[in-house]
């Protein structure tokens, strides 16, 4: 970048140098402009095609004037004719090399990501508030893990190469001291629970739906979405028959649910005369059942319900 910046500047002095020695060459020693000379005694044409080569050169370069040329003057300079061809073929070689100059390289930005990587420790789970982290030292020296609002007392030291487990609150961020360093760390929300409930069988989609087939197969699956499921208190109400938990591939719970309603004629008769009035808008029977989920230490409380159809007890 400094190379650049000199090339440019010599090709401004040659320019200037030019301009100087051109307009005392054409005026002469004597400069004033009230004596005239024949034409045929003016400046050559091709002398004032050369200067304007010289000036379209300028001009590539940014320098921004303008030279009104004098034809009166008294003799033709063939020497400084030569002369300024030969400096106008310089300067354009110097442009030329100025533009071949690659512009200086920039260093790439060190994101917050990449400063995060350097830290002795390695975080196998995400930082979350209201729940335990776990985090691994994989540097050479002991890490402490701070609060900032009390950082004399410890959160966790993970000595060099363990792995240790501990607790947050609603810290929003935590700092990594390890040697004479410290880094800062963000520790994002822990998310309420999510409940999804799916139906998994045809057997209410038709127009007679028996309590008796319900009752025998599994109707909904209920999951629940939580990156820490082991501190969540899990609740169902309704006449439903519950199997589980069992974690799928992503570790989320996932309940079978089936109806409960009466285990006999009689008995769906007696649910009859208590719940007969709930009926769905096509005049089917219907009845509820609700999953409840408290994460014991944020104390959010989610609550998701769905709705078994049916028409009568069995055919």
């Amino acid at each position: 970048m400094v190379k650049k910046e000199r090339d440019s500047k010599f090709v401004i002095y040659q320019v200037l140098y030019i301009f100087v020695i051109t307009v005392l060459a054409l005026k002469g020693a004597d400069l004033d402009l009230s004596k005239v000379v024949a034409e045929e005694q003016s400046v050559d044409k091709a002398v004032r095609d050369s200067l304007v080569v010289l000036l379209d050169s300028l001009y590539k370069q940014n320098v921004k004037f303008s030279i009104n040329i004098d034809p009166n003057v008294k003799v033709e300079n063939e020497e400084l004719k030569q002369k300024l061809a030969s400096m106008n073929q310089r300067i354009q070689t110097l442009a030329e090399k100025v533009k071949e100059i690659p512009p200086e390289e920039e260093k790439p930005e060190i994101t917050e990501e990449q400063n995060l990587m350097q830290l002795p420790i390695s975080v196998t789970q995400t930082f979350i508030q209201n729940t335990w982290n776990k985090a691994k030292n994989t540097g050479s020296v002991p890490t402490y893990i701070l609060d900032p609002k009390n950082a004399s007392k410890p959160l966790a030291v993970i000595q060099a190469g363990e792995e240790k487990t501990f607790d947050l609150t609603d810290q929003t961020e935590v700092i990594a001291k390890f040697g004479t360093r410290e880094e800062k760390i963000k520790v994002l929300p822990n998310r309420p629970p999510d409940i999804k409930i799916e139906k998994v069988t045809t057997k209410m989609s038709g127009s007679d739906i028996y309590v008796k087939d319900l009752q025998r197969i599994t109707v909904f699956t209920v999951t629940i979405i939580d990156e820490r499921p082991d501190q969540l208190k899990i609740t169902y109400t309704g006449p439903v028959s519950v199997t589980g938990p069992v974690k799928n591939n992503k570790g989320n719970l996932v309940y079978n649910v089936s109806l409960n309603l009466a285990p006999n004629e009689n008995r769906f008769d007696d649910w009859l005369n208590k719940y007969g009035d709930i009926k769905d808008p096509d005049g089917r029977y219907k009845a509820n059942f609700f999953f409840t989920v408290v994460d014991e230490r944020s104390k959010d409380r989610v609550q998701v319900g769905d709705s078994f159809i049916f028409t009568d007890f069995s055919k």
